[in-house]
């Protein structure tokens, strides 16, 4: 499936069928902590990357399939909101199933009032905010030249006045960046205004864009926790990982385009992980990583 993925096991979600509108890296941002790699194919324009008919149609097959998730995620190996038209999209999978359907986001788009409206009928957001100012921002989502900390955050808070359903909103922690008091401090500030329902704490669990970047101390998360009013989802997600498409290499090949996989997630929830694995390390597409002392297999972001 080109466009369906999952289902992935979420620490906030539960069972999360994904679906991703965005090609590969097709981001307004190029985080320092981003799990998929560098950005090497910035953009501001919004585009419809994909025939709308074609993701619902994959859609309704998967469901014809299964049901087995709790959640749709609009999340994609770019940025959902350069995606339009979003709400068609949104509207088309709320005909199709009654499960709640989530947009994960940057949040970058939203002081464009047409991005507000076509959101309205999501039943959670799921934004990040990990600046505080200018520089922060800069330094650490690294944004296209237009898009602003100011432009950002004010449409945040117009969200918030507007969005009738739940904004969840993430916060990653980087060392030595923004986990330390005076930072989280100015963070506090700034998600006071927003009012969101819930505040999560996140840290760079799978492999990150940038060598350097690394998970805080524990004292530092829980500080944030304290401070943030949050709550922290810095360890890995339980649950399954679940296919229904019948190549299963392929079905894991659409998962790491979005979610980096460890070596053990694969022993444990694939059947023949073996040969699966010889695959994946002969897979000129796949990225080998390193990190925190396991393998993950990613995309490769080829530039």
């Amino acid at each position: 499936m080109k466009y369906v993925y999952g289902v992935v096991p979420s620490r906030r979600l539960g069972k999360s069928l994904g679906i991703s509108p965005i090609p590969f890296k097709v981001c307004n941002y190029s985080c320092i902590y981003c799990q998929l790699g560098k950005t090497h194919n910035m953009r501001i324009k919004r585009e419809t990357f994909y025939p709308l008919e074609e993701i619902l149609d994959e859609f309704e097959k998967y469901l014809d399939l299964g049901n087995d998730f709790d959640v749709v995620t609009i999340v994609s190996e770019g940025e959902p909101l350069l995606y339009t038209p979003l709400d068609r999209l949104i509207n088309g999978i709320k005909k199709l199933t009654n499960k709640k359907v989530v947009l994960i986001t940057n949040g970058s788009l939203f002081f464009e009032e047409d991005v507000r409206n076509e959101v309205k009928n999501c039943d959670i957001i799921m934004p990040t905010l990990d600046a505080w100012d200018e520089e922060s921002f800069r330094l650490i989502n690294r944004p296209v030249g237009t898009i602003t900390f100011e432009k950002m955050y004010n449409g945040l808070c117009e969200l918030r006045k507007e969005f009738k359903g739940e904004i969840w909103l993430e916060v990653m922690l980087i060392k030595g960046v923004n986990d330390n008091y005076e930072s989280l401090k100015k963070i506090k500030e700034k998600i006071d205004e927003i009012n969101p329902d819930k505040v999560f704490v996140n840290v760079p669990i799978r492999p990150p864009a940038e060598e350097w970047v690394k998970i805080p101390e524990e004292q530092n998360i829980s500080l944030a926790k304290k401070i943030l009013n949050a709550s922290t989802i810095e360890k890995y997600a339980e649950g399954e990982f679940k296919t229904l498409n019948s190549n299963v290499y392929e079905a894991i090949i659409g998962i790491i385009k979005r979610h980096p996989l460890r070596l053990e997630d694969i022993q444990r929830n694939f059947k023949n992980s073996e040969k699966i694995i010889k695959k994946l390390f002969n897979d000129k597409n796949v990225e080998k990583c390193s990190y925190n002392g396991k393998i993950f297999f990613r995309f490769k972001n080829w530039r």
